[in-house]
């Protein structure tokens, strides 16, 4: 078995990410569907405050509260699946968790993108509420979640994918890095083969 975990700031491309694993066959269990999850149960809007539901279950429950919960979905998606993909782990100390559990069959991907190409791509997806409508700006998203610990686990992650060209080109980088990390037998719904274009990942902490 093999978990591959997606950290990043909004915008960077870990939608696309899990986008390209359910397209071919592997189950995505995405973290923030349990924020969304919650901020519906407390009858609140997901596309306004899912980043305050965010806090408050961080707040409440410890830091590692998102991630705890997510665990038994990892772990039901694995007694069917060789794989699974982990969407959005936002800490360093989710960064644990994970370790903790999965050991050496855990891998963490950094994405990454510059701040003004990730603020036109928020804007293009219109998923979640304007500035002007209510909802949170970019630069405060990002001053939030980095307050998470951000920063620190995308610090400690095994490879980085640098998103700045097309999006079939992400795709295929993020195929690529999926084959290398978990084995091309586990990852047989995949088609392409690693390409010179994926030079742009960068592994970090490989001996």
């Amino acid at each position: 078995m093999h978990v591959i975990g997606t950290v990043g700031l909004p915008g960077s491309g870990k939608s696309e990410a899990a986008t390209v694993a359910r397209e071919n066959g592997i189950p995505v269990v995405t973290m923030g569907d349990v924020v969304r999850q919650e901020t519906a149960d407390r009858g609140l809007d997901p596309t306004k405050d899912h980043g305050s539901v965010a806090q408050a279950l961080r707040d409440e429950n410890g830091p590692t509260a998102i991630a705890e919960r997510s665990l038994p979905m990892i772990e039901d998606r694995l007694e069917r699946h060789e794989i699974v993909l982990v969407d959005g782990i936002r800490s360093d100390t989710e960064v644990d968790i994970f370790e903790d559990r999965f050991g050496e069959t855990f891998t963490l991907v950094s994405i990454e993108a510059p701040f003004e190409l990730r603020a036109e791509r928020i804007d293009a997806r219109g998923r979640d509420a304007s500035e002007a409508d209510g909802g949170e700006g970019l630069a405060a998203r990002d001053e939030r979640e980095r307050s998470f610990g951000m920063d620190d686990a995308m610090d400690r992650a095994d490879v980085v994918i640098e998103n700045t060209d097309t999006l079939e080109a992400f795709h295929e980088r993020v195929e690529t890095v999926v084959q290398e990390q978990a084995g091309t037998a586990v990852a047989d719904g995949f088609k392409s083969e690693p390409t010179p274009e994926s030079g742009s990942n960068t592994e970090r902490n490989q001996p």
